[in-house]
């Protein structure tokens, strides 16, 4: 029993903070993915509107 408290205290606390990492990650994994597609949509009407005025 002793060894088991002993192994939650050496690696509960670094698996917790990994957890927490990860779903922050995530989150912002997100956000950049929508910021690239918004940028590939203004890339591509920009390039499709240099073609028209040519």
């Amino acid at each position: 029993m002793e060894a088991l408290l002993q192994s939650i205290g050496n690696y509960g606390f670094p698996i917790i903070v990994s957890a927490y990492l990860l779903v922050r990650i995530e989150a912002k994994l997100d956000q950049l993915t929508k910021s690239i597609t918004e940028l590939r949509s203004a890339l591509l009407m920009s390039t499709w509107e240099s073609k028209g005025k040519g």
